[in-house]
Parts: structure tokens; sequence; C-alpha cells
């Protein structure tokens, strides 16, 4: 299956920058969307594909770090690259501490940017495999039976078979058929398998 392409968006309140940007982005056939406000962007039809963010600081109305917040209180999770005039060390920490790729301050070089957005849109993609990754264990989580379910919560933490047969009431032998049975509907090929699949799925891995 072809892979989606990668789109840039650009917010700037300054049209000469995101001109450039446009013209620096595009070069290198990365598709770009502009934006001169927060809302313009939140307003937009926006294709459902990997990206990244590029985020003017100082923009009227609301502060690039506080619509870092809204973005992640509306749910959408692409990656930000922080640019400013006025950068200062604390901002960048407090932008970077919630979780942006990079924090430029102008002038910066054409390759610092460019070194940015593929980190991380890369991160993006990362992020998007997991999270299919994430939705296919949960639907084979889901053909699970309750027992079956109670069994791999005991199997991950490292009950043998005879201590999960006396603490469920049941033969060893119906475990062994149970743990079978969701080592085949996990698609795990060995309990290491099965342990990260359960950590990924939130179910505990370790007794308390």
């Amino acid at each position: 299956m072809a892979e989606i392409p990668a789109v840039v968006f650009v917010i700037d309140d300054d049209p000469s920058m995101r001109g450039a940007i446009e013209d620096l982005v595009s070069s290198v056939g990365l598709q770009v969307k502009l934006f001169a406000s927060p809302l313009e962007f939140l307003e937009s039809e926006r294709p459902d594909g990997p990206g990244c963010l590029v985020l003017d600081v100082r923009l009227p109305g609301m502060s690039g770090l506080t619509f870092q917040k809204e973005l992640v209180r509306v749910g959408v999770t692409l990656p930000v690259i922080f640019i400013t005039g006025h950068g200062d060390i604390p901002m960048s920490v407090r932008a970077m501490k919630a979780g942006a790729v990079e924090f430029l301050t102008k002038p910066f070089h054409d390759q610092e940017l460019l070194d940015a957005i593929h980190a991380a849109i890369e991160r993006d993609r990362d992020g998007r495999r997991e999270q299919v990754l994430i939705t296919e264990l949960r639907e084979r989580y889901t053909t699970l039976t309750e027992r079956e379910r109670r069994v791999m919560t005991l199997v991950v933490v490292g009950r043998a078979n005879k201590q999960i047969a006396a603490e469920l009431s049941l033969s060893e032998m119906t475990v062994k058929v149970h743990r079978g049975q969701v080592m085949r509907k996990m698609q795990a090929g060995s309990l290491p398998a099965l342990v990260r699949m359960a950590d990924q799925l939130g179910v505990p891995t370790a007794t308390s």
C-alpha cells in the first residue's frame, strides 16, 4: 500500500515568513498548507495523514504555547516545531516539556528547519504505526472470553499453569487449553511477545 504523503502545516501571521517557509519546504518535495492564525488552522479541513506543525510563538490573540495546549485538548497530535524571533531559554524549556520537537530562533538556517521537519514527520509516522498496532491488538483482545482474559492476566505476571489452576479453580489441562487459545487469538508467538502486547494494552504485567 502506498504511503500517504506528509503535509507540513505552517501557522505564522507574517505573510513573508509563511511564503519563505512554503518555498523552502516545497523545494524538498513536501506538501505545505499555510495559515495566518490558530483559528484558521482549527477551522480548516485537514487530511488524516502524517505531518507536522511549524508554529510561530508570537501570534495575535493566542500565543503558540497556549495553542500547543489547545491542540492537546482537541485531540490534534501533530508534532510541533516552534519558531520565534523572541526566544528565551524558559520559553523553549516550556515548549519542549510540552512535547515540541524543536524550538528555532529566527533567523535560523534553512537546513535546521528542514531537519526538524523531517524528524517531526518521522515521529508522527511512528506514532501512527503504533496507533494502528494498538487498535489491532484491542480488536484481538475483544475476541477473548472473560476467562481467557483472566488467564492472560495471570500468565503475563508470571504465574505457572498450576498456580493459575488453583487461583481460578480449574484443572491444569483446562488452563493449558485457555492459554493456547489466548496465544492463538492474540497472535503471540512467545510469552515475551504476549507480555509486550499486554503492556501496550494496559493489562497489568507485574504483580503489585
